[in-house]
């Protein structure tokens, strides 16, 4: 069967895709609770949980991506944020 264009460009796309995350592991955020969320407005709550946060001092850990930083930067008065090298989080 013909290869159509599109698979071929598919094909290029995810070797090259791979290629990057060779080049550049992605790199792991760990983000921990650590301010209550009583008295909170509602958003803030609602970005806590997004972040996958339930209670004081638990912690979730996240991609580094532009996301990621919107949410903490929404609350950074309630959270702790650690970059985790690759063999951290291994």
């Amino acid at each position: 069967m013909k290869e159509t264009t599109s698979n071929i460009t598919q094909e290029k796309a995810r070797t090259k895709a791979e290629v990057r995350k060779a080049k550049f592991p992605e790199k792991q955020l760990k983000v921990k609770l650590v301010r209550s969320l009583i008295g909170r407005p509602k958003k803030q709550r609602e970005v806590v949980k997004g972040l996958g946060l339930r209670k004081i001092n638990s912690e979730a850990i996240r991609k580094d991506c532009p996301e990621i930083w919107g949410m903490i930067n929404k609350i950074p008065h309630l959270v702790e944020v650690e970059e985790l090298k690759k063999n951290e989080f291994e």
